[in-house]
């Protein structure tokens, strides 16, 4: 039964707090933790946000545990935010008015593997790469690569794409089912592993992307794919980044099925030279990637050669052996650590966009110009395949001044990308930092049907608080 709580600016009062994590440490132990330096760790570490931790993290081991949890939180009106590996950049594990984090760390296995059905089901603490280790003497791995190592669960939560996008789609286009601990304890499962069905409203793919407040993800169905035949990896340099942009837009109209279309302006390639210790020409490039037989991944890399020629790109040098395209798409993940080469002393800030591919071009030129006129050292790397692109900003956090024009001018990337009938997030999801942006994206009408569908799944707004839509 819920049990109405006062509330001190919307965090739960001390005695309905204390009473919670007593509640909280009498059925889990030490697996209730509250010293500061843990809280601080489960809270936002990556952007100009504040770090506001939580009170308390537990580590739950089943779904039966995240039940109990959020019974006990329910009964006394305190906040939990689920936390995965901590990766995502908006804020969303800040825990604005308290409350307890749910950290998956120990819910991290495979559970079942149908090889036959090209599916799995897992547990939400389980990352990316664990689970490709698992399933690669299977023959199949889980194409949807961030680039982080994050957490099934984290991704499926934020709507993660990454760099296979363009072939294998999205988290929301990769998950069969979710099994979820809704606001009052119950739980559901959103689907079964059927792979199309028309019964009833898609509880799954609204549950993908609602970044934890409107129920918390304990187990995912996922969609695999066969491990191909043959892969080649491909580097190809181009005149400027919207020579990049246009041969990019003439592969995918082209029907070219390019696995994988990473662009990088000559910026971060210098980054990436520094840190990764190559010898790339530092001028604007793409990153390609085939995949299928030795006969049709020699066809795709031939008919982009011809494009890129028509854009002035080359030399186009591509290779099947696997350490050389390891050694390329580790360069690739590591492109924002790399950025740290470039200004000593300052902090990434990392944001995105996607816009209408026939606009990524225009898009991408008219931020390099803003960046150009604002003296911000800010490398651009996308996954340009699906027009979602991303600048690294270098700001000195301890400037004021520095950090209001950073400020601005990811709001002026956001209006660009609007005012060209994209969205003001790609793949990094709203969370706190652009929760202010949906409104000129979707319009007060939809912020309500949103905001009632959080009410009616979460009435005492203690799931993830504060973050996409507010509901008071």
């Amino acid at each position: 039964m819920t049990v109405a709580v006062k509330a001190v600016h919307g965090k739960p009062e001390a005695q309905a707090l204390s009473a919670a994590l007593g509640e909280l440490t009498a059925a889990f132990g030490n697996r209730v933790v509250t010293s500061q330096a843990v809280r601080e760790q489960h809270a936002n570490t990556i952007t100009w946000l504040p770090n506001e931790p939580p009170d308390a993290v537990v580590f739950p081991q089943s779904t039966e545990e995240v039940q109990q949890i959020v019974r006990i939180c329910a009964k006394h009106g305190v906040p939990i935010i689920p936390f995965g590996a901590g990766s995502s950049l908006e804020g969303h594990v800040n825990a604005p008015r308290g409350g307890v984090s749910v950290d998956f760390r120990d819910m991290n296995k495979v559970l079942a593997v149908h090889a036959e059905d090209l599916d799995c089901v897992v547990q939400p603490g389980i990352t990316r790469k664990t689970l490709n280790a698992h399933l690669r003497d299977m023959g199949l791995f889980f194409p949807i690569d961030p680039g982080a190592d994050a957490s099934l669960g984290g991704m499926a939560s934020t709507r993660a794409s990454g760099t296979n996008a363009v072939r294998y789609g999205t988290m929301k286009d990769n998950v069969l089912a979710l099994k979820v601990v809704l606001a009052n304890g119950e739980v559901i499962d959103t689907a079964r592993r059927a792979k199309k069905t028309s019964a009833g409203y898609d509880l799954t793919r609204l549950l993908v992307g609602a970044e934890g407040t409107l129920g918390i993800i304990t187990e995912l169905t996922l969609k695999l794919a066969g491990i191909p035949e043959a892969i080649s990896a491909a580097v190809c340099q181009f005149p400027s980044v919207e020579a990049c942009c246009n041969a990019t837009i003439q592969t995918i109209q082209s029907g070219i099925p390019v696995a994988r279309i990473e662009l990088l302006d000559a910026l971060q390639v210098k980054a990436v030279n520094i840190y990764s210790k190559l010898d790339l020409p530092e001028t604007p490039m793409l990153l390609l990637e085939f995949h299928g037989t030795e006969a049709s991944v020699a066809e795709q890399a031939e008919r982009f050669g011809e494009i890129a020629t028509e854009f002035g790109g080359g030399p186009f040098n591509w290779t099947t052996r696997a350490e050389d395209r390891t050694r390329l798409w580790e360069a690739r993940h590591n492109a924002a650590m790399a950025c740290f080469a470039l200004r000593k002393g300052a902090q990434i800030v990392a944001t995105d966009v996607c816009v209408p591919i026939s606009r990524l071009a225009e898009c991408v030129a008219e931020t390099q110009r803003d960046i150009a006129t604002t003296g911000f050292i800010a490398p651009i790397v996308g996954h340009v395949g699906d027009g979602n692109f991303h600048v690294a900003l270098l700001v000195d956090m301890n400037d004021d001044a520095e950090v209001t024009r950073a400020k601005d001018f990811c709001g002026r990337l956001v209006e660009r990308a609007l005012a060209m009938d994209g969205t003001s997030t790609g793949e990094h999801g709203v969370g706190q930092g652009k929760m202010k942006y949906l409104k000129a994206e979707h319009g007060p009408v939809v912020l309500d049907v949103m905001a009632g569908i959080k009410r009616t799944l979460d009435p005492q707004n203690i799931l993830n608080p504060g973050k996409i839509v507010a509901v008071d």
